[in-house]
């Protein structure tokens, strides 16, 4: 089966289709057949987007963005900030 990558938005939309078609009754199986996703996925999905808006998704998907950017700023003024106290080191 071919992985399918959804947008926040698009599993935002999808987990709320779940809650009407859990509402009306039906069995989880059965929501996540008619939403082409494993019960995983639909519990993944539901763990992390869980109440959320899409506004918050999309918020929270540039948050994860530049938290990774800030991270990698970090690791290279650590790295500098390391080869530069040993230059120091050696001088001395």
């Amino acid at each position: 089966m071919a992985r399918i990558r959804h947008s926040s938005e698009q599993i935002i939309g999808k987990l709320r289709e779940a809650e009407v078609l859990l509402g009306q009754g039906q069995s989880v199986s059965d929501v996540c057949k008619r939403l082409e996703v494993t019960e995983q996925t639909y519990y993944r999905w539901r763990k992390e987007y869980g109440g959320m808006k899409t506004e918050q998704a999309r918020r929270l998907k540039e948050l994860e963005k530049e938290n990774a950017q800030l991270k990698k700023l970090v690791a290279e003024l650590s790295l500098d900030k390391r080869m530069l106290q040993e230059i120091t080191q050696e001088k001395f």
